[in-house]
């Protein structure tokens, strides 16, 4: 009888020692996605690639425009989001409130989002009334002409389709720069 409560003794600290591992595991897990997610892990660099022109690109926004890059005029404010991504979330007040008192107004914004249709319609609802909204896929036209590998992602693009700014917080956008 004493070995069975032994065995069974040794049964349920080696469980825990299993348990406190996985657990272990998980938290640097949570750490790694946190940072990633704020844009601090391996995509450190992953603005928008200032200077460069954009490469061709062409689609259609949520209201029916047709969009590429040939279409952009002055300086357009553009922004990548993901549903469910949380710094997308957090800064889509402060996104919509840019983009509203954006010089130019809705013809000089252009927001992607990168998701299906449906996770989208929070994002697309928020901004479709002050800027020219897209809806894409992750691995879609747009977000790979401009490079865009991070979310959030917000820049600045001249009628030439050139990168000029590249930021990680839309309020900064706010303060355009002469052309």
């Amino acid at each position: 009888m004493a070995g069975l409560v032994a065995f069974a003794v040794l049964l349920t600290l080696l469980n825990l020692l299993l348990i406190f591992a996985v657990i272990r595991r998980l938290r640097e897990h949570t750490e790694q996605l946190a940072s990633l997610a704020a844009g601090h892990g391996s995509d450190q660099n992953a603005g928008l690639p200032v200077g460069r022109r954009v490469a061709d690109f062409s689609g259609t926004t949520v209201d029916g425009e047709a969009i590429s890059r040939d279409l952009l005029t002055g300086e357009t404010l553009v922004a990548f989001l993901m549903p469910g991504c949380t710094p997308c979330r957090k800064s889509l007040p402060e996104l919509a409130e840019t983009v509203a008192n954006w010089p130019g107004g809705r013809a000089s914004t252009l927001v992607v989002i990168s998701g299906d249709e449906e996770k989208a319609a929070e994002y697309v609802a928020t901004l479709a009334p002050v800027a020219r909204v897209l809806v894409e896929g992750p691995d879609g036209q747009v977000g790979t002409a401009f490079e865009a590998a991070a979310y959030p992602l917000f820049g600045t693009v001249d009628s030439h389709g050139r990168v000029l700014r590249s930021e990680r917080d839309p309020g900064v956008l706010s303060v355009v720069t002469p052309v």
